[in-house]
């Protein structure tokens, strides 16, 4: 009961913190504070529609922090996790722009979100055998495997993939409707990759806390020596956690050309990959408080694009809000980092 307190009041307190960072970014930069908050919040949950961009944001939100959860659990920062989206984003199209696609629609859609999940787990495990074999830091190999995965979308949209006479920023050609993922007409929400959302939740929770695997990965990020003592192989425990937090990430990046944007975009991605790294921090690594930390960050994410609109200021403004967060949870993650090694200096004196 102690334990579940105390990470209630750093939720509490990281989320004064966002308070506290918003708060100073609308004061400097001249916007009125309280129609502010007020638009962002009705521009995040005002109507069912607004609602559903919401849930838009939060399912592959979801899933790349559900994917983070494995490699967080074995003490690995997988900061590539924007690439893998990417990969498999571009391994979806791939699937989706084959001729005999159109002729049978649901075969070719599932099988893209298979190419997607083989996409993003192929890219995972160049880091992380970088990581095993090579000795490159993860942070290192996926933040290079990130650029080249931009790099790759940005020349099969203006290269290969170009649309008939013309090759811009807006993509690549729409799919055409019979290979979108289904979706319900009056809100344009699929139900699919909100149930793939939830699965993904449900399968981390059972297999980090009830499976030998999850077990494993808890030891190897604990202590890798003693592990391997105990007859464990971090290295294979490690391209393990990579594989699931890759195929997560790429069967997001499948989402979001198959479900909502229906096309390859050259920002498929939409940086939820880091923003993914930010809730699964604020949510202390628990499963069943990372959706809700989600939510959190998708209803500011699509509420805080309402204030150039409607109160006319400057646009870059939504995106400095946003890293405005970031900086708040880093700040509550740097105290409570610091806060478990002074008790642990404690219990040895």
């Amino acid at each position: 009961m102690e334990k579940y307190f105390r990470y209630l009041a750093e939720v509490i307190l990281t989320l004064l913190a966002v308070f506290l960072f918003t708060t100073i970014i609308l004061l400097a930069s001249g916007a009125p504070l309280f129609a502010a908050y007020y638009h962002i919040f009705k521009g995040s949950l005002g109507s069912w529609i607004k609602l559903t961009h919401v849930i838009k944001v939060w399912i592959p939100l979801t899933l790349c922090a559900s994917g983070l959860l494995y490699t967080f659990r074995i003490g690995l920062w997988n900061i590539g996790v924007e690439g893998q989206i990417m990969l498999g984003a571009v391994f979806t199209t791939a699937v989706l722009r084959l001729g005999a696609a159109e002729s049978m629609p649901m075969l070719f859609v599932g099988l893209s979100f298979v190419a997607g999940i083989a996409g993003g787990a192929v890219w995972a495990i160049i880091a992380g055998y970088l990581k095993t074999k090579g000795g490159v830091h993860e942070i290192f190999a996926g933040l290079g495997l990130n650029f080249v995965g931009q790099g790759i979308i940005l020349w099969l949209i203006f290269g290969p993939w170009r649309r008939p006479g013309v090759a811009s920023m807006s993509g690549t050609e729409l799919f055409p409707q019979k290979l979108w993922l289904s979706f319900i007409p009056v809100l344009r929400l699929s139900p699919v990759g909100l149930a793939l959302a939830v699965t993904a939740l449900v399968s981390t929770a059972l297999i980090l806390r009830h499976t030998h695997m999850g077990l494993n990965l808890k030891a190897v990020g604990h202590n890798q020596d003693a592990a391997y003592l105990l007859g464990l192989k971090p290295d294979r425990y490690m391209i393990t956690a990579m594989i699931f937090a890759g195929g997560f990430a790429g069967l997001a990046g499948s989402v979001q050309v198959a479900g909502v944007y229906h096309r390859l975009l050259p920002a498929i991605s939409s940086n939820y990959g880091y923003l993914a790294l930010l809730v699964v921090m604020l949510a202390n690594y628990n499963v069943w408080s990372t959706p809700a930390v989600a939510f959190f960050f998708a209803c500011l994410n699509v509420g805080s694009i309402q204030l150039p609109m409607m109160l006319k200021i400057d646009s870059s403004l939504s995106g400095v809000i946003q890293g405005s967060l970031v900086l708040a949870t880093l700040a509550v993650f740097s105290w409570r980092t610091h806060k478990k090694r002074l008790e642990e200096q404690l219990r040895h004196v």
